[in-house]
């Protein structure tokens, strides 16, 4: 049992319409990272405690509590760190900031993670605003208590600008891809991907929706409720559960046998 308090942390659901329909930027995590450790996820990571320092260069923050501010925040610093995609504008501006733009940006990307400058302070720097206003909730999970690494972890969907290559960074992330949810889910199953439970069900509840405009319509009027599974024991193994009210396919699984 871990009864140290859960890390806050984000991940944001980049999203495009592809060739065959909608499709979700992921990464394959590093094998020496201690969490997920190659698994096909969402970029993100935990939040920074400077990250609420940020709030002054948000927009769509408005009434927003500290911590709501501070995930979103994190949700857009990690995607950039991890994966190249800045959602940000210039000041005075109503587009995001160019692919060109972005470029001339790349040089923060290791300057940030490794704390050499805070977030807030290279917005300030490079006269930038955050967008939080594209972001979409989509899910709240909590690892449950069972767990040696514990994340309060809220999930957003955006739509990937065009003109942004994301790419993986090369040190958290090894790898890189735009997939659809059935061919991600079907590589789970075939055992091409390692793809954790909670990545799995909101892959699966993203695939409900055909496009980017579905999957944010479905989104805005869906009723998030947090996820905090738990294990049950029964006379057949051990299941894994979540409230059934979450609004997932699923609501309980059985576990491998150890």
């Amino acid at each position: 049992m871990n009864d140290k308090p859960p890390v806050p942390a984000a991940t944001i659901l980049m999203l495009r319409d592809g060739e065959q329909g909608l499709e979700v930027f992921m990464v394959v995590r590093h094998h020496q990272i201690d969490f997920a450790s190659g698994a096909l996820v969402f970029p993100g990571g935990k939040i920074d405690a400077a990250d609420q320092l940020a709030k002054d260069y948000c927009d769509g923050v408005a009434g927003a509590t500290d911590y709501q501010v501070a995930m979103q925040v994190g949700a857009i610093r990690e995607a950039f760190e991890e994966c190249g995609v800045l959602l940000a504008r210039a000041q005075g501006q109503t587009d995001l900031i160019s692919g060109d733009r972005l470029a001339q940006l790349s040089d923060y990307r290791e300057k940030i993670h490794a704390g050499d400058i805070s977030f807030a302070d290279f917005l300030a720097q490079e006269q930038l605003r955050l967008a939080c206003d594209v972001l979409i909730p989509f899910a709240h999970w909590v690892t449950p208590s069972m767990m040696p690494k514990r994340f309060d972890t809220w999930f957003y969907l955006a739509v990937a600008p065009s003109d942004h290559l994301a790419v993986h960074d090369g040190t958290e992330s090894v790898d890189s891809i735009w997939i659809s949810p059935e061919n991600a889910l079907i590589g789970e199953k075939e055992g091409t991907y390692t793809i954790i439970f909670p990545t799995r069900l909101n892959i699966e509840l993203l695939g409900e929706s055909g496009t980017v405009s579905a999957a944010i319509s479905a989104a805005t009027h869906h009723d998030i409720k947090t996820v905090l599974p738990w294990t049950e024991t029964r006379e057949d193994g051990t299941y894994l559960c979540i409230p059934s009210d979450a609004g997932y396919a699923l609501s309980e699984e059985k576990m491998p046998a150890r």
